[in-house]
Formats: structure tokens, C-alpha cells, sequence
């Protein structure tokens, strides 16, 4: 019943005149219906690794890291924290295709660290930091909690109804 209701009402706005130039039901594109599955973008394939090695051999000390099943996000903020370190001389990422979840990150240091270390090193810091968010956010959480119960008391209070 629900679904032909949104039919009916998708019928009746595509005949009003009113409405003629608006894309109010929206319809799959071509390129929409090649998108792979929400689930495709964070379940690695059998055999996948989470990252890949590659030791560039053009520029010494440097590494191509090509994490699988992520995007933008790790990618820029594994590169930005990395260039905050003084033994970092380059971090940068690319993202190959926009439709893969895959990011490709180049990271050169100084030599007194190697890349691979340089880059576990900067992920631990990044959890560490994730870590006192989050618990800063969950005692926020918390004093909210207490207040808006300690207002709801005496509002009771001032009605007189406890």
C-alpha cells in the first residue's frame, strides 16, 4: 500500500505543470547504476592485503604504501600528521579512481627513520589522539547527561510534584 502511495504521489508531481524542469524523483544514471556495492568499499577481497609495499627505487629513501579499501580520509590524515615530523621529507597521497576505494601514499624521509616506521609510528600518535577524542566526547556526553537530568529535577521540584 505504502509503496504505490509514493508512486501515485511520484505520478502527480511529474504531471503537474508546476513542477515541469524539476528532478523531484530521481532516477539511476548510467554511471549510478556502475557503482559497486556500499559493502565493496571496506570488505577486502580473498587474498587482499590491507596495504602493499613498494619500495620506490627512483628516490632514496622512499615508499609507496597503496592502502586497499580506504579513501580521502586516512589518506589525508595519515599524509598531513606524517609532515608534522622532522625526518618526513615528503607525504603525499592519490587517490587512482574515483569509484575504487584505494589510496596510494608516497612518503620520503631523511634516512634516520625508514619510511615503514615512519608511517607505524604516525598511525599509533593518530590512535593515541582518536583515543583522548574520544574520551574527552564521552565525558561531554556525560555532563550533558547530568545536566539536562538535574534540570528535568527541578523543573519537578518547582512544580511540585515530587
Amino acid at each position: 500500500m505504502e509503496g504505490s502511495k509514493i508512486l501515485c504521489n511520484a505520478k502527480l508531481i511529474n504531471d503537474n505543470p508546476n513542477t515541469q524542469g524539476r528532478d523531484y524523483v530521481k532516477q539511476k544514471t548510467h554511471a549510478e547504476e556502475n557503482l559497486p556495492d556500499r559493502f565493496e568499499l571496506f570488505i577486502l577481497d580473498e587474498g587482499q592485503q590491507k596495504i602493499e609495499v613498494r619500495e620506490e627505487t627512483k628516490v632514496p629513501n622512499t615508499t609507496v604504501f597503496t592502502f586497499n579499501k580506504e579513501d580521502h580520509t586516512l589518506g589525508n590524515l595519515i599524509s598531513q600528521r606524517l609532515l608534522k615530523y622532522d625526518y618526513i621529507t615528503f607525504s603525499a597521497y592519490k587517490v587512482p579512481h574515483p569509484l575504487f576505494a584505494t589510496f596510494e601514499l608516497r612518503v620520503t624521509t631523511d634516512g634516520s627513520i625508514t619510511p615503514k616506521d615512519a608511517v607505524v609510528r604516525c598511525c599509533k600518535d593518530v590512535i593515541q589522539d582518536l583515543s583522548k577524542v574520544s574520551m574527552s566526547f564521552q565525558g561531554e556526553w556525560l555532563n550533558q547527561k547530568i545536566i539536562e537530568e538535574g534540570q528535568r529535577d527541578a523543573e519537578v521540584r518547582d512544580q511540585g510534584n515530587y
